[in-house]
């Protein structure tokens, strides 16, 4: 199918939906919005592309006020004067296994068909791979956020620049390299690092990155060695493993762990064994990761991840734009955020509050309360 032709497709798609009228009241019928999350209430990175996505719905006009914005987090539904959105969760951090997925899936299709969204948003790689999966070239539009790198893997798009189909979206650009030459401008003595990860598919993607800038030159420190681990007590000996070999640690995520009997290991009780144990200075990826208790990162915004979903799928929904023709594209870096409970406990406070590349602090840790 052409481009223009599934513009044209789309154009009408949309102005039906947002102009159709009920014949027997003559009220406008309400634009019907469906959100997939890849994860679970509690995450912290859920917290923070929710704020995006209520901040987008309220500019937009899908909400009438800040309070329905809470009651869709509370209640994970919503309506307006001029919408009816919806929240599922997929718990892919927690339920990871491949039939634990592959039931889940199952479960939301059927539940999404039977509500008829106008849009379907997206929120990370699993709910992206699974759910865009079975939707892609079908006629209801799809916005995903919060992909990690390059979201052309998933076949969802024919490329970056020109998607093709009715998929298109936002993705994360990661910002690891960013945060760590900002932590060697904050602490010129770094020189090594260790890497800790777990086994899933934000935590594969994001240390494949950090390995390959190591290996194209382009980090000013040396990973001297990486853990990517699904088992808590593999994740917690390799960290006391590192800690005497390395002047510093990028803790990307850690919300799959689970512990010697197979439950999973909340990310707040292991961020609190990390900062109990390993006295170094340490980089996250996300402001989550700060608000946590790790020392900085220059922050691949949540918030901006779901804000921007947002906008997009009003261009489709309001002005008729086709998904096929919007681009794909990552927002721009957020501040360099430091810990200043974190930064005490590690005697650097003073650095901290004397240097001017600081953009944003948090005053507490929170895996530590």
């Amino acid at each position: 199918m052409s481009h223009q032709v599934l513009r044209l497709s789309f154009l009408i798609f949309t102005l039906f939906a947002v102009f159709s009228t009920n014949a027997d009241t003559g009220q406008s019928i309400k634009t019907r919005i469906a959100v997939i999350s890849s994860y679970h209430q509690a995450y912290l990175w859920s917290q923070d592309t929710n704020r995006g996505v209520i901040a987008g719905l309220l500019e937009h006009g899908y909400l009438d006020d800040i309070k329905q914005g809470g009651v869709y987090s509370r209640d994970d539904q919503v309506e307006s004067t001029r919408a009816v959105i919806k929240k599922w969760w997929m718990d892919t951090k927690r339920r990871n296994s491949q039939s634990e997925i592959k039931e889940t899936v199952i479960r939301i299709v059927a539940e999404l068909d039977a509500y008829r969204p106008d849009m379907i948003l997206l929120g990370d790689d699993n709910a992206t791979k699974y759910i865009g999966g079975h939707y892609i070239d079908s006629e209801v539009p799809v916005v995903f956020w919060g992909v990690n790198g390059n979201p052309l893997k998933y076949d969802l798009l024919d490329s970056i620049e020109r998607p093709g189909h009715n998929v298109t979206g936002i993705y994360q650009a990661g910002y690891l390299r960013e945060g760590i030459i900002e932590l060697k401008k904050l602490l010129p003595e770094v020189q090594t690092m260790g890497v800790l990860a777990d086994d899933s598919p934000t935590g594969r993607a994001k240390a494949k990155e950090l390995m390959r800038f190591q290996r194209q030159g382009q980090l000013p420190v040396e990973i001297v060695e990486m853990v990517v681990t699904n088992s808590y007590q593999t994740w917690k000996e390799g960290a006391l493993r590192m800690k005497d070999k390395v002047d510093a640690f990028f803790v990307l995520n850690h919300n799959t762990l689970k512990d010697e009997v197979g439950q999973p290991v909340d990310q707040l009780r292991a961020g609190n064994w990390y900062l109990q144990n390993i006295r170094k200075p340490d980089i996250g990826h996300e402001r989550q990761f700060v608000v946590e208790g790790m020392l900085c990162a220059v922050d691949d915004s949540g918030f901006k991840q779901g804000y921007e979903a947002v906008k997009v799928a009003h261009r489709i929904l309001e002005d008729g734009e086709s998904p096929a023709e919007i681009r794909s594209y990552a927002p721009t870096q957020g501040p360099f955020i430091v810990n200043l409970e974190r930064a005490e406990m590690l005697g650097i406070l003073d650095r901290i509050q004397n240097s001017p590349q600081v953009e944003e602090t948090i005053e507490k840790a929170l895996a530590l309360e």
